[in-house]
């Protein structure tokens, strides 16, 4: 379920502390129902699937061929070369941490997928990503869902590459409503679903 942007900025994220040149793109509710300790689980699970697959891919036809079209268009225009990311054209957000949030754990390696880990807390995990067009945050805060119980949170958040990296998101937009952010949230919930049975098995 899409949400607000209130219900990411509303928060006392310590993301804000470090994003506020940035914008808040969408936010969704993740259908990863748990307790109040378990964003660990969350970020275990994203972790190992980004680190599996070397780059965010899409579920079923429509959400293959997107994110195909994608890398075969960042190949072409040179939008994902060596050095146009973070650490390269785009200084890394570990950066600008205050001290606490420097000495606190990173997150987890994501091996070779675009994203690189920045904080990781009992409540929140940022990871970015930067190429020629955006530097990107993905946030997973972790809050309560109003019955009781706590689900994941995902917020996107962008800084466009000037009048390229506008474009891009424009053109990208309804993309990802009709066809990536629901995928995506669904092979997430799955997953989460057969891990929770099989911890209960145990």
């Amino acid at each position: 379920m899409r949400l607000p942007r209130t219900a990411h900025t509303d928060r006392p994220w310590r993301i804000h502390e470090i994003t506020r040149d940035f914008t808040v793109e969408d936010v969704w509710a993740m259908p990863t129902p748990g307790g109040p300790g378990d964003l660990h689980l969350l970020v275990e699970q994203m972790a190992e699937g980004l680190a599996r697959e070397g780059e965010v891919k899409g579920e079923g036809r429509v959400g293959r061929l997107l994110f195909a079209i994608r890398w075969k268009l960042g190949a072409l225009l040179g939008w994902d070369e060596p050095g146009s990311g973070v650490g390269g054209r785009i200084p890394s957000l570990r950066d600008r941490l205050p001290a606490d949030l420097r000495d606190s754990p990173r997150g987890p390696d994501l091996g070779s997928s675009p994203f690189t880990s920045v904080f990781l807390l009992d409540d929140e995990w940022a990871a970015e990503m930067g190429n020629k067009t955006v530097h990107g945050v993905m946030h997973i805060g972790w809050v309560p869902d109003g019955s009781g119980g706590h689900r994941g949170q995902l917020t996107v958040l962008v800084k466009p590459n000037g009048l390229l990296g506008a474009v891009y998101m424009a053109g990208i937009k309804p993309f990802r409503y009709l066809g990536v952010y629901p995928a995506l949230l669904r092979t997430i919930g799955r997953e989460w679903q057969a891990r929770a049975a099989g911890r209960g098995a145990r």
